[in-house]
C-alpha cells in the first residue's frame, strides 16, 4: 500500500480495486509523467499504463470479465463510462466541472440502475471511487438535487466489497423540499 499512497488517488483505487476483486495484491504501481498515470510493472514485460487499461487487466486476472460488459454493446457502453471516468471526472478543475458531471450522470442514471443498464460493472466501481470525495462534500441539498446520482452511488458503496475503508456517505430516506409552495 505505500506504493500506492505514493501514487496517490489512482494508487489507492486499484489497490481497493484489486481487494474487491478478490486478489491478493502485492502489484507495483508507478506513476508517469506530469498527471501522475498509473503504471503496472508486469513480469511479462513493459509496464500497462493508465487507470481504465489497469483496471480492465485486473479484472481479467480475477476473471471476472462480467464486470466489463456481456454484449458487445454493454462492453461498449462500460468502456464509453471508463473512458468518462478518466477524460471527465479526473479532470475536474472548478466547482462548475463538478456540476457538469454530476448534471450529466444524474440524467444518465434517470431510469438505469447501474451505468452500463441492469448490470453491475467496472465502471459502477471505478465511477464510485472518482466519486467518493466529491460525494462526502455534498451538502443535503446538493444530494437531493442529484437524486439520481444519490440512489446510485448510495447502491454501489453498499454493494459488497466496494466501499471497504472509505466513508460511508450518509443519505436522508425522507426528501427535505418539495415543489410544493
Amino acid at each position: 500500500m505505500a506504493a500506492a499512497a505514493r501514487l496517490g488517488a489512482a494508487g489507492e483505487e486499484l489497490a481497493l480495486l484489486e481487494k474487491a476483486l478478490g486478489l491478493q495484491g502485492g502489484n507495483k504501481y508507478d506513476a508517469h509523467g506530469e498527471r501522475q498515470v498509473p503504471v503496472l510493472q508486469t513480469n511479462n514485460g513493459p509496464g500497462l499504463t493508465g487507470l481504465v487499461t489497469i483496471a480492465s487487466y485486473l479484472v481479467k486476472q480475477a476473471k471476472k470479465e462480467q464486470l466489463l460488459g456481456s454484449s458487445a454493446e454493454e462492453k461498449a457502453v462500460v468502456h464509453q463510462w471508463l473512458e468518462y471516468r478518466v477524460t471527465q471526472v479526473d479532470r475536474r478543475s472548478s466547482r462548475e466541472d463538478t456540476r457538469t458531471v454530476l448534471k450529466d450522470l444524474n440524467t444518465h442514471l434517470e431510469d438505469k440502475v447501474y451505468l452500463a443498464g441492469n448490470s453491475f460493472t467496472l465502471a459502477d466501481i471505478l465511477m464510485y471511487y472518482g466519486l467518493h470525495h466529491v460525494m462526502v462534500d455534498l451538502t443535503v441539498q446538493e444530494k437531493e438535487t442529484y437524486l439520481n446520482v444519490s440512489r446510485w452511488f448510495n447502491h454501489i458503496q453498499h454493494y459488497p466489497g466496494v466501499r471497504q475503508h472509505l466513508t460511508n456517505v450518509v443519505f436522508i430516506k425522507n426528501r427535505l423540499y418539495t415543489n410544493a409552495h
